[in-house]
C-alpha cells in the first residue's frame, strides 16, 4: 500500500507482538502511549470532545481486533490513526444525519460547547481565531491535511496513511490548502 519512512518507536514493536497474543497489558500501554494524539485527530474531525472520546475509544477497541492484520515490523501510530480517524467521520456523518433528523436539544449543545479542547485554549487570541475560522472554512481534505500534518506534527508519509491516501495526494492538498488559507485571510476585514 503507502511504504512509510518512519521508523517505529523502539519498544513499539514488542508491545504490538505481545498484544496480538493477548496479552491487554501490552495493549493498555500502547493506548497510553497514543491516546492523546487519538483524541486531538477525532477532536479535529468531529469537534466534540464528547464525540472524539467515543471515536478514540471505539478506534482503539478496533484496531486491537485488527491487530492481525496490522504488517509486522510497520509504525503503529499511523495505522492506529487511520482507524481513529475513519471513526471519527463515521461519528460525523452520523451526527450529521441525526441533526437533519432530530433537532438538538440546546441543553446537550451548550454542554459540547463547554468542553473546551487544548487547541480551543490556544486559539483565544484574535488572530489565532481568524486562522482557525479560515481552517474551518477549508474542504475537509485541506482541512485535514493541514491538520495532520502541521498541528499533529506528523511527517507527509504518517499523514498519507491516517488520510488514506498517497503522498503526493497529501502534498497537492497541502498546498492547495495553504494557497486557500492565505486567500482566505488576505480577504479579512481589518476592522
Amino acid at each position: 500500500m503507502y511504504e512509510s519512512v518512519v521508523e517505529p518507536l523502539p519498544d513499539e514493536a514488542a508491545l504490538v507482538e505481545r498484544a496480538r497474543e493477548g496479552d491487554v497489558t501490552a495493549y493498555g500501554q500502547l493506548v497510553e502511549r497514543y491516546q492523546e494524539v487519538a483524541f486531538r485527530v477525532a477532536y479535529l474531525i468531529t469537534r466534540s470532545a464528547t464525540d472524539a472520546e467515543d471515536a478514540a475509544q471505539s478506534g482503539f477497541l478496533k484496531a486491537y481486533a485488527a491487530l492481525g492484520r496490522f504488517r509486522t515490523g510497520a509504525p503503529l501510530r499511523p495505522w492506529l490513526l487511520r482507524i481513529v480517524a475513519n471513526e471519527a467521520r463515521n461519528r460525523r456523518r452520523h451526527e450529521r444525519r441525526q441533526a437533519r433528523l432530530l433537532p438538538r436539544l440546546s441543553a446537550a449543545e451548550r454542554r459540547g460547547r463547554a468542553e473546551r479542547s487544548a487547541e480551543e485554549m490556544v486559539l483565544a487570541d484574535e488572530t489565532h481565531r481568524d486562522v482557525a475560522d479560515a481552517l474551518w472554512r477549508l474542504r475537509d481534505e485541506e482541512r485535514l491535511a493541514i491538520f495532520t500534518r502541521y498541528f499533529l506534527d506528523l511527517s507527509e508519509a504518517e499523514a498519507a496513511i491516517v488520510l488514506g491516501c498517497p503522498t503526493g495526494t497529501v502534498k497537492s492538498r497541502l498546498s492547495r490548502g495553504l494557497a486557500h488559507l492565505r486567500a482566505d485571510l488576505e480577504r479579512e476585514p481589518d476592522a
